[in-house]
Formats: C-alpha cells, sequence, structure tokens
C-alpha cells in the first residue's frame, strides 16, 4: 500500500461490529477467560491482551500504523515524546556508559540527556549533527546510542543522517533519530539506514495539540545488530525479572519489546487509548496537513528574507539556506514542515512581535492546525546555559514560528502589523 492509504487503513481489522472508525478500548484490563490463558500471556507463550499499561488494542492500531508509514518492523506507544526518548535511551544505555547526541536539539531533549539521565549515571557526549566531523572521535566502547534529530527545533536544521549512520555501522551503535519535526510525510530515517525513531506525537501527527503522546518504531531487521553485540548484552544475556528471558532467543522485534517488557512495565508512561485514538485520526491526514503547513511556511519564508528588519531566516526549501542542497536529497518533493524561525537580533523586538500578533498564538509548541509564535531561548530552551544556547544555535533574537493551516495571507498581513 501507499502512503496514504497506510495512513487510513493499516493495523485495522474490524471487529465484529464492523465499525469504521477504530474503537477506543477505554479498560485497564481484560478477561483472560481462563488461568492457562492468563498464564501463557504473561509466558509469551501466547500473544493477546494483559493490561493497558503493557498493551491495548487502540493503541496496537496506532503503533502498527505509525509502523508501517516509517516503513519499520515494529513500534511502541509512550505517554509523551519525552518519555519515548528516555526509553529509547534506557533500553541501550547504563550507568558507567555514555550517549552520542546532536547539539541541535529541543531544549527538553537537551536536559533530559544532558542533566537528567547523568543522575542514571550515563554520560551524554555532544556533536555537529550539521557535518558529524566530530561523532567519530567521541565514540569509545562505552557508546551505546547516537541520537540526532532529522530537522532540528528550533534551528530548522537538516542533519548529515548519511554520515552519521555510516559512521555508527562502523563501530556497531545504535542510531537514534527524533522524526517529530520531519514525519514520514516528509522523510522516513529507517530507509536510510537509521535503527530507531522516536516522535512526539503530540505535534504534526496529532495535528490540533489535543493530545500528548510518544512513539518509537525500530527498523526491520534491527534484530541482527543487537544479537551477538558486545555494547547490548541486555540482549542476549537472561533477564532476571522476567525469569530468564533472552530476547535474542525469541523470534520477535525486540528493541520494541524490550521497551514493552521491562521500561514500560516498570515505569509506565502509557498513552491512554483515548489519547492513541486522537493521534490515530491524525495519522489520517498527516500527509495532507505536512503538505499544506509546508506549502504557507515557504511562502512565508519567502516574505520574511525581504523584511527589513529580519536579519537571516531558517527554512530549507529556501534556496539560500544552507541545508536547502540535503533536504532536496532527503524530504519528499522538497517539502520542509511548518518549521520556520528568523533572526532579529535582541530580545527586546522579538518580545515586541510576539506581543502584537494576533492570529500566531504564543504557545510553546507545534504542529498544530492552528499558527503559534515562540521565543525558544526564554522559554523551550530557557535551562539551557548562555554557552549551551549559543553552541545550539539559539538566539535572543531568534523567533520560531509554527506555521499553520490558515489562509497564508493572512499570517503574512498578521506578522506584517506585529513587525512594523
Amino acid at each position: 500500500m501507499q502512503d496514504r492509504t497506510i495512513a487510513l487503513h493499516s493495523g485495522y481489522e474490524k471487529d465484529s461490529n464492523k465499525s469504521m472508525a477504530v474503537p477506543i478500548y477505554q479498560t485497564t484490563a481484560y478477561d483472560f477467560e481462563s488461568a492457562q490463558t492468563a498464564a501463557d500471556r504473561f509466558a509469551l507463550k501466547e500473544l493477546g491482551m494483559i493490561y493497558t499499561r503493557l498493551n491495548n488494542p487502540t493503541t496496537a492500531v496506532l503503533e502498527n500504523r505509525i509502523a508501517a508509514l516509517e516503513d519499520g518492523e515494529a513500534a511502541i506507544a509512550t505517554a509523551s515524546g519525552q518519555s519515548a526518548i528516555f526509553f529509547a535511551i534506557a533500553n541501550l544505555a547504563q550507568a558507567g556508559e555514555n550517549i552520542i547526541i546532536a547539539k541541535k536539539i529541543y531544549g527538553g531533549a537537551t536536559t533530559l540527556l544532558t542533566h537528567t539521565i547523568k543522575r542514571f549515571g550515563i554520560e551524554a557526549r555532544v556533536f555537529d549533527s550539521d557535518s558529524a566531523d566530530n561523532l567519530e572521535e567521541l565514540i569509545d566502547d562505552k557508546s551505546r546510542a547516537i541520537f540526532f534529530e532529522s530537522l532540528s527545533n528550533p534551528q530548522i536544521c537538516v542533519a548529515d543522517v548519511d554520515k552519521i549512520v555510516k559512521i555508527a555501522k562502523k563501530y556497531n551503535i545504535i542510531t537514534i533519530c527524533d522524526n517529530t519535526v520531519a514525519t514520514p510525510a516528509i522523510f522516513k530515517p529507517l530507509e536510510r539506514g537509521v535503527d530507531v525513531v522516536v516522535h512526539s506525537s503530540s505535534k504534526y501527527i496529532s495535528g490540533q495539540g489535543s493530545a500528548l503522546g510518544g512513539l518509537i518504531v525500530e527498523a526491520k531487521g534491527l534484530n541482527s545488530k543487537l544479537i551477538g553485540n558486545a555494547r547490548y548484552p541486555h540482549f542476549n544475556e537472561p533477564d532476571e525479572s522476567y525469569h530468564g528471558l533472552v530476547y535474542a532467543d525469541l523470534p520477535l522485534p525486540m528493541f520494541t519489546l524490550r521497551v514493552r517488557l521491562s521500561l514500560i512495565r516498570d515505569i509506565g508512561a502509557t498513552p491512554s487509548p483515548y489519547n492513541s485514538w486522537l493521534h490515530i485520526q491524525g495519522l489520517e491526514t498527516l500527509l495532507l496537513r505536512v503538505k499544506a503547513h509546508s506549502e504557507n511556511a515557504l511562502k512565508i519564508a519567502q516574505w520574511l528574507l525581504h523584511h527589513p528588519r529580519v536579519k537571516s531566516v531558517n527554512y530549507p526549501a529556501l534556496q539560500s539556506d544552507p541545508n536547502h542542497n540535503r533536504a532536496i536529497e532527503y524530504f519528499k518533493d522538497g517539502l520542509c514542515s511548518g518549521l520556520v524561525s528568523f533572526e532579529v537580533g535582541d530580545f527586546e523586538y522579538a518580545k515586541s512581535i510576539l506581543d502584537k500578533t494576533e492570529l500566531f498564538a504564543v504557545v510553546v509548541n507545534i504542529g498544530d492546525s492552528k499558527s503559534i509564535i515562540t521565543h525558544s531561548a526564554s522559554t523551550t530552551h530557557q535551562q539551557l546555559s548562555k554557552e549551551e544556547l549559543q553552541s545550539s544555535g539559539v538566539t535572543d533574537g531568534l523567533v520560531r514560528l509554527s506555521v499553520g493551516l490558515e489562509d497564508v495571507d493572512d499570517l503574512i498581513r498578521d506578522l506584517e502589523q506585529a513587525m512594523s
């Protein structure tokens, strides 16, 4: 099936009621009907519903559908994008080991991966994902993951995915790509050799800012990279918390399986069935919406280029953007999402723009059907030090737009009056 068909049909088999819409299974638990069935499911001798912290029929449709859209083997849904990132990293690294992360990523991810995870004994080393020139020198025998964003927020830079993947394969390290901004409507990291994709489904997948959620998708054939890999002994040795289960012995996609049976089981951070259902509704129109977001964003980026108070514009679809050639190579039809950022030089002028917009709401979110304006340095990236802000390209004068689906002429008029 093609992507637009997958987005509407994949992963759902109608139940006895033949409901066209995916039902919401708003339940915590399931009737096993017999003691033997219950025992078999807990022992993984029989696959089926156990408890909604572990699996749920509505959530299963979301997982199957995003796996199909990303051209992956399997997926697991989480309660938020942050929990998806945490589980993906915790599934690979433990105390005394290190992860290598891009310097241009969402501020909350930076804090999670450089500060919070440090308290778990995991060190984060930072590399430049634009060029990946310093990536190889950071790798040692304790490195367990390489994390980056395909299209960074809020710098709107395109990672050198091919180079990152090539280096990771040389050292047999798992790559994790946050594809929240690009979405599979524009870019499929797994098709270029990435091992694991994560999403904040709260953004473009939801599309209306109505539900929190996260997703983890593993590549087809990832088992072969984990089996016998000395960097990941916990996939190849008995898991004492699961009666000596060895994941490598199971004929199942074991990256997401271990997230489900070990991390989600113990920590929770499970999506509600209703939120999963809302994300399914969003997936149905994702490809159409991202195209419309991208078209509006390009027109606004072109307008901003000629504004006398704008010093620079970040949008890879612009021919003048340093990421343009890579965006054309990687992204479907040259689309670059609805995220645009621009530099105005100082916070006071940036603040005045935010205070004067009428259609653009001052909100710290992206991917909504309604347009959003944000000053990243004082909000989403406020927790970063001045040195971290400078390194990641988030300045006091940087304004980020999440361009929505309104009429683009109305959006330009709103920016024009706010920037006068």
